[in-house]
C-alpha cells in the first residue's frame, strides 16, 4: 500500500510571515487549527513539523491567509482621510523577533476584551488596522507609517525604535510594581541604558522588550532602595479613591507576589513565561498568584473576577501621566556611564600599578629577622649598690686571682 505525499507547507519563516501580515496572534491560530499555542510556536520556529490532519488543516490555513495577503496587496487602498485613532489603554508591551506581534497585540494595546478571551479568541478580526507601536501615543495622527526593514537599521536607530516601542508602557508597569512615579522611570532608563551596553545580546534574543522588562524590575524592587533618601518620603497618591484604594491593595503584596500578579494579569503572559521571568517554578508561581489574588479580593471584593482585575489595572496604569525620557538621552547617559567606568578602571589599574611599584622600590633587599620580643626573667637577685665585700666574695676574689688567667697551662687538669 503506498502513502499519500503530504501536504507541502511554506518554510517557518514563511508560516510566521503569513501569521503576522494576517494579524493573528500564536493563541488565535492555534484555537483555528485546533493545538495549542505551544505548537504553533514550535511549527513557525523549526523544531516540529505537523503531521496528519493537523498537516492538512494548517496548511490550508496557511494558504488562505496567503491569498487575503494578495488580495489585500492588489486592492487600491482608499483615499479618504484616515480616522483618529482611538485611545488605547496602554499597560503592557511585548517584543521579540518571534512574538512581537503576538505579544504587541495581547499586551500593549488592551481592548475591550477580558484577558481570557485575548488568550483564546478563535475568530479574531484578521482585518488590515494601525499597528500597536504606532498607537502607542494616544491621539489622532496623520496616519500609519511604514514599518522600516530592522536589517537596514543601524544599532543606534534599532535601539531608539524599541525604546520608543516600550518605554512608556514598562514605566506604567513599574509604577504599579513600585508606587513611585520617579523611581518608575529612573528604572525603565536604567533597565535600557544597561540593555545599550548589552545591545549584542539585546538585539539577537528573541523578547528584547522581556529583557529589559526583567532589568527594570529588578532594578525597581531591589532592597537597597529603602536605604536612598529620595525614597523614604511618600510621593502623592492618585487623585481617585478606588485607584488609591487598588494601589496601596497592591504594594501590601510581597514583591514576589506582586510581580507575579502584574506579569499575569497586567501584562498577560503565560504561566510558564511568568514563571520563567521571575526565576521560579511553575507551581511556586501558581501559589503566588493565588495567594495575591485572595489578598486582593478580602480587601476588595469586587476584583475577585480576574477580568475585572486586569481592566483595573490597565485603568490604573493609564490614569497617571508618566512620560519617559527621550531615547537619545538614555543612550547618550548610557555611553557617558560606560566612559565613566572605563576611565574609573582606568584610573584603579594606574593608582594600583604605582603604589606595587613604589612597593617594590622601597622594600628590603635582604631578610632581617625579627627582634624577638622581650620576655620578663623572674629568680635573679636585685641589683645592690657598691659596698664592702663579704667573707665569702674575699675568698671568692682570692681563688680567682691565684689561678692561671691564660696559657696552656690552664687547660692541664690538676689533682686537688
Amino acid at each position: 500500500m503506498t502513502r499519500s505525499p503530504a501536504t507541502p507547507l511554506p518554510p517557518p519563516k514563511a508560516r510566521r510571515r503569513l501569521r503576522e501580515t494576517a494579524a493573528l496572534t500564536q493563541a488565535q491560530l492555534a484555537a483555528r487549527v485546533g493545538v495549542t499555542r505551544e505548537t504553533v510556536r514550535a511549527w513557525e520556529s523549526g523544531r516540529t513539523t505537523p503531521r496528519g490532519r493537523k498537516r492538512e488543516a494548517y496548511a490550508k490555513l496557511l494558504n488562505t491567509l496567503a491569498e487575503e495577503a494578495t488580495a489585500r496587496r492588489s486592492k487600491p487602498e482608499p483615499t479618504a482621510s484616515p480616522e483618529p485613532a482611538p485611545v488605547p489603554v496602554v499597560v503592557a508591551v511585548g517584543a521579540g523577533s518571534a512574538d512581537a506581534s503576538e505579544k504587541a497585540a495581547d499586551s500593549l494595546v488592551l481592548p475591550a476584551k477580558p484577558l481570557d478571551e485575548r488568550r483564546s479568541d478563535p475568530d479574531p478580526d484578521p482585518g488590515p488596522g494601525p499597528d500597536p507601536a504606532a498607537e502607542q501615543e494616544s491621539g489622532p495622527g496623520p496616519g500609519p507609517e511604514p514599518t522600516p526593514d530592522p536589517a537596514a537599521l543601524t544599532p543606534a536607530q534599532a535601539f531608539d525604535a524599541l525604546y520608543e516601542f516600550g518605554a512608556p508602557a514598562l514605566v506604567r508597569q513599574t509604577f504599579l510594581l513600585t508606587g513611585r512615579r520617579e523611581l518608575a522611570r529612573e528604572s525603565v532608563e536604567r533597565a535600557f541604558q544597561v540593555a545599550w551596553e548589552h545591545w549584542p545580546e539585546v538585539a539577537r534574543d528573541r523578547d528584547p522588550v522581556g529583557w529589559v522588562r526583567a532589568a527594570a524590575y529588578e532594578y525597581a524592587l531591589s532592597p537597597w532602595q529603602r536605604f536612598r533618601l529620595r525614597h523614604r518620603h511618600p510621593e502623592p497618591p492618585p487623585a481617585d479613591p478606588g485607584d488609591r484604594t487598588l494601589l496601596n491593595t497592591l504594594l501590601r503584596l510581597p514583591p514576589p507576589h506582586r510581580r507575579t500578579l502584574l506579569l499575569y494579569d497586567g501584562v498577560g503572559l503565560g504561566l510558564p513565561e511568568t514563571a520563567a521571568e521571575t526565576e521560579a517554578s511553575t507551581p511556586a508561581t501558581a501559589n503566588r498568584l493565588l495567594h495575591a489574588r485572595e489578598a486582593i479580593a478580602h480587601r476588595l471584593p469586587e476584583l475577585a473576577d480576574p477580568e475585572v482585575l486586569h481592566r483595573r489595572l490597565a485603568e490604573l496604569a493609564s490614569s497617571e501621566r508618566l512620560r519617559a525620557a527621550r531615547p537619545p538621552t538614555v543612550r547618550m547617559g548610557s555611553e557617558r556611564r560606560a566612559r565613566f567606568l572605563t576611565r574609573a578602571a582606568i584610573a584603579f589599574t594606574v593608582a594600583l600599578i604605582g603604589t606595587t611599584a613604589l612597593t617594590l622600590r622601597t622594600a628590603p633587599t635582604h631578610y632581617e629577622p625579627p627582634v624577638s620580643p622581650g620576655e620578663t626573667v623572674r629568680g635573679v637577685p636585685p641589683k645592690v649598690a657598691p659596698g664592702a665585700l663579704s667573707d665569702e666574695e674575699l675568698e671568692l676574689r682570692q681563688k680567682l686571682r691565684d689561678q692561671l688567667q691564660d696559657g696552656p697551662e690552664r687547660l692541664t687538669p690538676r689533682l686537688e
